[in-house]
């Protein structure tokens, strides 16, 4: 029988039997069959994107103030009848419609693709199994269970358990979490803060009470300090731009030129001059260097967190899961109270629940069989069960057989405190737990209720061994020159014991160290010599964040938790493990989806190349328009000759963005020290190139004139190739931080996409398409000038870097 979900229906004043009777569902969940059909009838539960047309969005890119210079520049040469200047000002048009249009669809596709990767998770009941599906897959009616760090996945009503505190700030504006109970409704998008509880779907998709669920993932649109520098520099150069052209029309003006000349070759140099593709340029090479992040298992949830990542300098790792194998066995307990280790590891497992999947409950339960206990834990029955909760640092169960009793576990300290043991019970076994710790041993205290009182039963001690990758990983990651500091809940002895293992060194800090210091200064001073921090709480973390942050540092913090969400958001760049909770996944800026440390260094050296190509594409940009804007410019004032014509500069714009765009995928040495944007490097190293261009064009120009006695339409067709042959030969100069032949070499796509468009200027310089031909003995000649006047922009660069790297 199909169910009708009715849309906006108050669920909350019906009765849970009645609730399950109208969505035709049980408390055993459905079966798949079932499930599907209805899957197949409500769809996906998502809310669709509003998807602009394709003809819409292509036709976008012909509006705006770049597209309007250039479709006035084109209308100005059909007034004057200059029809070949019109036919290639469209093609430009054209061009940058297109590959602006290909290019967004591209870093369209790649966020799709981390968003899949990022997809929310829900445990459901289906055929009377407990299962992780996808939360698209969800459907009226499905049996879910929420805990603690989850996003409610759709529209609920809780039919079961002890309560829930809902966050439900990012949906009703209200700051405060709300409790919730039996009976009541749970909205999707929320986040549980505490608590776990079982819940039946109440509408999915479009039909939830607020009509949307969660985005996890950012659009690409999003803008971090990197990319609002490059704006920054952009508006640069349109400044630049705009006070030269000025000039170069008011002089024409000046000199009785034709006024619908000088506009159209005026608005021509603004066109090029202006970076018309950074767009293009930055969202391709952060998409690429995103979808090259997922390839290895690090999803990035905002774009524009790549920069942040190649910046940081600090990294503060969680011990568990991360640096070490999150693969928890128990030791050999230690009874206390007549209790025998039978009993320490009965009554742990009582205090645990199996289908929640908790590392330390799973690892009580399966010693079962080490002990003869997988027959006798049948005989005992749990009948209400309450989670671990990290402030109470505990999990506690009713237990009913012969006898009805409770059953506890958790941190050492908190167990002896409930159980109100005399001090020198409390001594021994405080004596116990460092003794364990100092071998590296967490230890876990378990308790039972006994004509109601709680006695101390005993200690369990769990050893996590550190990831066979870790010490490698913790290498690598230093030889980036990050600084890592591990973050550990555990002992003071066991952080020391396990830091040494992986060569972090043994400088650890306790919490309680921190948290006693009175001043800043010390407080930053004790960070930043730590090599890790003990008896860490989650809402500790961002202490640690804000200190380091404080003493000038560029922060990375791992976290798993609900509780780790604020650190992440604190941190330069936030990082969820494998694993962790949908509140980490929806702070973070970075989610991994492999455990360990090695994936950080493969994500830190990614984002470093990542940063390495647009710091080389703003160097070029900013070199191609001091370069030709200037050379022109002083052409004009000073010979009164323009050295181009319209036209030209419109091949040259052409010519220049086309192989522009492959620096994205370009090949280069991943910085072995964090990287910054160092705006002063770039506009001296900049300027630097530009006008050596500049002077190299002056004295081609002066050979052509002056030695070759070449005619002035001659001077601008040789003056057009050297332009276009130089400015491709610029990027080979810029991409490289040493010699431009050294390793590694441009990738296969920058260097043919640079000498085809090379090729293509020669041959219509050649063969006259469009300009006065000069022949092939001439075309030579400026390759071989050109190619002279790389190795002295090289040099120039060189020194340049060694004058400011000395400073």
């Amino acid at each position: 029988m199909a169910v009708d979900v009715v849309v906006g229906k108050d669920y909350k004043h019906i009765s849970i039997d009645a609730v399950l009777k109208e969505l035709d569902t049980s408390r055993e969940g459905l079966s798949s069959e079932e499930a599907g059909e209805r899957f197949k009838k409500y769809g996906p539960n998502e809310i669709p994107e509003k998807k602009v047309n394709p003809i819409i969005k292509f036709l976008s890119y012909f509006w705006g103030p770049i597209p309007w210079m250039i479709e006035i520049a084109a209308i100005l040469s059909a007034i004057v009848k200059h029809w070949a200047d019109f036919g290639i000002i469209m093609v430009l048009l054209a061009m940058n419609g297109i590959v602006g249009f290909w290019e967004e669809r591209k870093a369209e596709n790649v966020i799709a693709f981390l968003k899949q990767k990022m997809a929310l998770k829900a445990r459901v009941l289906r055929d009377g199994e407990w299962k992780v599906i996808a939360a698209r897959e969800l459907v009226p009616g499905d049996i879910i269970r929420l805990r603690m760090g989850d996003i409610v996945p759709a529209d609920v009503k809780l039919i079961d358990g002890e309560y829930l505190m809902v966050d439900e700030s990012a949906l009703t504006g209200e700051s405060l979490p709300v409790d919730k109970k039996v009976g009541d409704i749970g909205f999707s998008g929320s986040l549980i803060k505490k608590g776990e509880m079982t819940a039946v779907v109440t509408g999915t998709g479009m039909n939830t009470y607020f009509g949307k669920t969660v985005q996890l993932v950012e659009s690409a649109k999003t803008i971090s300090s990197f990319q609002r520098m490059v704006i920054k520099v952009g508006d640069y150069l349109i400044i630049l731009s705009l006070l030269l052209v000025s000039v170069v029309f008011l002089v024409a003006i000046h000199r009785h030129e034709s006024l619908v000349e000088a506009l159209r070759f005026s608005l021509v140099l603004m066109v090029a001059a202006i970076p018309a593709a950074m767009p293009a340029v930055l969202s391709i090479t952060m998409a690429i260097g995103a979808l090259n992040l997922a390839k290895k298992q690090a999803v990035v949830t905002k774009l524009v967190s790549i920069e942040e990542l190649a910046g940081v300098g600090i990294l503060c790792s969680d011990k568990t899961g991360t640096l070490t194998k999150n693969e928890l066995t128990v030791g050999d307990p230690i009874p206390f109270n007549g209790y025998t280790e039978r009993d320490v590891v009965l009554y742990g497992t009582l205090a645990s629940r199996e289908e929640d999947n908790d590392p330390i409950d799973l690892a009580i339960i399966n010693s079962l069989g080490r002990f003869n206990l997988k027959d006798t834990i049948g005989k005992f029955k749990q009948v209400h069960f309450k989670p671990f909760d990290p402030v109470v640092k505990r999990t506690e169960a009713d237990i009913s057989n012969d006898e009805t009793f409770r059953v506890a576990k958790g941190a050492p300290q908190v167990i002896l405190d409930i159980c109100n043991v005399p001090e020198d019970l409390r001594k021994v076994a405080t004596e116990e737990v460092n003794r364990l710790a100092n071998e590296g041993y967490r230890a876990l205290g378990v308790a039972r209720t006994r004509d109601g009182k709680w006695e101390f039963v005993g200690i369990v001690p769990l050893f996590d061994p550190p990831r066979d990758d870790a010490p490698k990983a913790v290498r690598a990651i230093r030889k980036l020159g990050v600084n890592v500091k591990m973050v550990t809940g555990d002992h003071i002895a066991i952080a020391r014991h396990i830091a040494k293992i992986l060569g972090l060194g043994t400088r650890i800090v306790s919490m309680s160290q921190l948290l006693k210091a009175k001043r800043d200064s010390e407080v930053e001073r004790l960070a930043e010599e730590a090599d890790g921090f003990s008896e860490v709480y989650p809402e500790h973390k961002f202490r640690i964040v804000d200190a380091l942050q404080r003493a000038g540092h560029l922060v990375a913090m791992t976290g798993d938790g609900v509780n780790d969400a604020p650190a992440l958001k604190k941190a330069n760049c936030g990082i969820a493990v494998s694993g962790a909770t949908d509140a980490a996944r929806a702070a973070a800026d970075v989610v991994l989806l492999q455990p360990g440390l090695s994936v950080i260094a493969h994500a830190i050296e990614e984002a470093r190349r990542i940063f390495q190509r647009m710091e080389s594409y703003v160097i070029y940009r900013i070199t191609e328009t001091i370069r030709v804007l200037f050379f022109v410019t002083f052409a004009i004032l000073v010979f009164n000759f323009y050295p181009i014509t319209a036209v030209m500069i419109v091949l040259l714009a052409l010519f220049n963005d086309a192989p522009i765009l492959a620096i994205a995928y370009d090949n280069v040495v991943t910085p072995r020290r964090p990287v910054r944007w160092d705006m002063y490097k770039v506009l001296v190293l900049s300027t630097i190139l530009g006008f050596v261009g500049v002077v190299s064009s002056f004295l081609l120009f002066y050979i052509a004139e002056r030695v070759l006695l070449l005619g002035r339409a001659e001077i601008q067709s040789f003056i057009f190739l050297k332009l276009a042959v130089a400015g491709h030969l610029t990027i080979f100069v810029t991409r490289a931080r040493g010699r431009l032949w050294e390793r590694p070499y441009p990738s296969g796509l920058l260097f043919w996409a640079a000498v085809i468009t090379k090729v293509l200027a020669t041959l219509i310089v050649v063969y006259g398409i469009f300009v006065t031909p000069i022949g092939w003995k001439l075309a030579g000649l400026i390759w071989i000038y050109a190619l002279a006047w790389m190795l002295i922009i090289d040099e120039a660069k060189v020194v340049a870097m060694k004058r400011m790297e000395g400073l």
